[in-house]
């Protein structure tokens, strides 16, 4: 195992806590196309916060470690050149969807192309961004072949282990959580099982084939948006009937088996996104799936439902709508993480403007600039004593448990809703 040498390509949220878990063990180069966030990683700083800065500065080498003797550490570089010395490489790339839902790959082949360029015979490459099954051997494989010269299975291997990272989470990290693992052949996966039961001490699951591992992750989260659309849709039915949903769920949940699943906006790069994926995939195979799409089509529409639920509290209240200003509490994915990526937040924004509603972002998580870049919204640094005729609590930061909400309001007849269910009721005038 000594003689490992590792590259991680795709230094996000994913990426950059493996490749410092492994260079406790190993020489690993990090690689990441974007410079300002390697410039940021040699300072010693990850803006993702998954990370400590104390953690990463004990394992950052100036130099390259998988070029040289030093066995251990982490260099992270934009030069692709430098991955060439590496005889196993890890990919932990976004895969996104485009505005219609359906699965791009780009990040992938991208960064199949790059390690095709330096794939010598023997490597090893490990796919663990989310796919749908087959993915791994019918798309990323054959970039490897083709860009290399190299045959799949003679003279290079590959594997999927597919993360499971859970932004934000301080008690579920990287080697806390058990890791499935899988290889094209029963070699290789021996390979890729004892190189994560190296560093996960919560161990490893060896599936029978990458396909298998593929579909795993491509359920985990299917599954939990489907749990979560349906107490959504439980929450618009109990709405209607003046009913409090959480009270609901509290007395329900007193059953020894009932799923303790909230409701709430879904978002972020996995529980938004993977059913899409697995979708496409049952499309190709002439299914056409009920569940997993009716799931996310409810969830992608919570944003518009939440802001129309406001607009009727106002109007209840005799505010005039256009021109009306409303302050929206947190704008990232989830709670106490600085993750925008396809937060469902904006839908709330978005929504309410079609109804001349002047909508104020705080947010201090987000980074204002990350956000007018995705969404082209303002998100003030800092609340600026202005008063709103509607308060929403978006995400239940930590840190908004020790505002006193009601003195942004306007007045007695302005609305606070709760989005995600945190406040006390007798301090609400709605919630989900």
């Amino acid at each position: 195992m000594n003689s490992i040498k590792i590259a991680v390509i795709g230094l996000g949220y994913v990426g950059l806590p493996l490749a410092v878990e492994f260079a406790k063990k190993y020489a690993v180069v990090g690689f990441d196309i974007k410079r300002e966030r390697i410039g940021e990683l040699r300072e010693g700083h990850d803006a993702t916060l998954e990370v400590s800065c104390e953690e990463l500065q004990s394992v950052l080498c100036k130099g390259n470690p998988t070029a040289g003797e030093k066995s251990t550490g982490l260099f992270v570089t934009a030069e692709s050149a430098d991955l060439s010395a590496a005889n196993c490489y890890i990919v932990t790339v976004p895969t996104p969807t485009d505005k219609n839902n359906r699965p791009v790959l780009t990040p992938l082949v991208k960064a199949s192309e790059t390690i095709g360029r330096v794939l010598k015979p023997g490597d090893l490459v490990i796919y663990e961004s989310t796919v749908y099954p087959g993915a791994t051997e019918e798309d990323c494989v054959p970039v490897l072949e083709r860009v290399s010269g190299l045959t799949f299975n003679r003279d290079f291997f590959a594997g999927y282990s597919p993360e499971r990272i859970n932004p934000g989470d301080k008690e579920h990290t990287v080697t806390k959580i058990k890791k499935v693992t899988s290889g094209s052949t029963p070699e290789a996966a021996k390979r890729v099982d004892d190189l994560y039961r190296s560093i996960i001490v919560a161990g490893t699951h060896l599936a029978s084939s990458i396909r298998v591992a593929e579909a795993a992750k491509v359920i985990e989260n299917s599954q939990r948006d489907i749990n979560i659309a349906f107490v959504n849709e439980l929450a618009m039915i109990f709405n209607r009937m003046g009913i409090d949903t959480h009270e609901v769920l509290a007395a329900a949940g007193t059953k020894w088996n009932f799923l303790p699943f909230r409701p709430g906006l879904v978002g972020g790069h996995c529980i938004g996104v993977d059913p899409y994926y697995l979708a496409q995939k049952a499309q190709e195979y002439g299914y056409h799936p009920e569940i997993i799409l009716a799931g996310r089509r409810l969830n992608d529409n919570m944003g518009k439902y939440i802001a129309s639920e406001v607009i009727k509290l106002m109007i209840a209240a005799d505010h005039k709508i256009k021109g009306a200003k409303v302050l929206m509490l947190g704008v990232t994915f989830k709670e106490n993480c600085p993750d925008i990526r396809n937060t469902r937040a904006v839908d709330i924004v978005c929504e309410l403007q079609q109804y001349g509603v002047e909508v104020e972002i705080h947010d201090p998580w987000a980074n204002p600039a990350e956000v007018m870049h995705e969404y082209s919204l303002h998100s003030l640094p800092e609340l600026n004593g202005n008063r709103y005729e509607a308060v929403i609590l978006a995400v239940a930061h930590d840190a908004f448990s020790a505002l006193d909400i009601r003195s942004f309001c306007s007045g007695s007849r302005s609305i606070i809703y709760d989005v995600k269910g945190v406040l006390p009721m007798e301090q609400v005038d709605g919630r989900l």
